[in-house]
């Protein structure tokens, strides 16, 4: 049982991550799932899921616009090393910095740098788009059970390049690797999105809510 705070910066839909988080919270007895903007709800969240829809630094303001919510963030899981999901931009986001229209820096929690997405063979398209399959790189608890070959649903234009290999746990190909999930201590990041990945994201979806770091 407990808490788990999907963060609302007002930088996407969460409706659909938060009916999967519920249905998952609920399949599992994992406990109460809420939407929350309010830094005390954070603060007392047994989990943290930070999605994000848009652009990178559109994004990073938003979150330090939201009044003491990104330092609640910080409190949280760098000091009580709470558990914590990033998806998409939220992801993106546990970077040094991102290079998307302009140098923004990110958290600094995983080292790396967020760059556009370039395919080594022509005719494929930025944004990559679509389902895609997952390459397992290295075990993680929020993996157990999905191996590689196993499906999930992208829509972006940059990725992250970690700077220590053993901080990127999966990857996809889009004529070349594409980071996938990153990960270090309690902290993880799905560049696809899980809400939208069929069974295999609500199986991640069930094991982050399962996972005691």
């Amino acid at each position: 049982m407990g808490l788990t705070v999907l963060v609302d910066y007002e930088s996407g839909n969460l409706h659909s991550a938060e009916k999967a988080f519920q249905r998952m919270a609920n399949e599992t007895g994992a406990g109460e799932v809420i939407v929350s903007d309010r830094p005390e709800d954070v603060l007392r969240a047994d989990r943290i899921v930070l999605p994000g829809d848009g652009a990178f630094p559109a994004c990073r303001r938003a979150l330090g616009a939201h009044g003491g919510l990104f330092e609640a963030i910080d409190e949280s899981v760098r000091a009580r090393a709470r558990p914590f999901m990033g998806i998409c931009i939220g992801m993106q986001m546990l970077a040094d910095r991102g290079l998307e229209y302009e140098e923004t820096p990110g958290f600094g929690w995983i080292g790396g740098e967020v760059a556009r997405i370039r395919p080594t063979r022509s005719g494929l398209k930025v944004p990559h788009m679509g389902w895609n399959d997952l390459l397992i790189e290295r075990p993680h608890p929020a993996l157990a059970g999905v191996r590689t070959g196993d499906h999930a649903y992208f829509v972006h234009s940059y990725q992250f390049r970690t700077a220590d290999p053993a901080h990127r746990l999966a990857h996809c190909d889009y004529a070349g690797d594409v980071t996938a999930i990153v990960g270090r201590d309690n902290i993880i990041g799905t560049q696809f999105h899980p809400e939208k990945s069929a069974a295999t994201g609500l199986r991640i979806i069930a094991n982050f809510l399962a996972w005691s770091p």
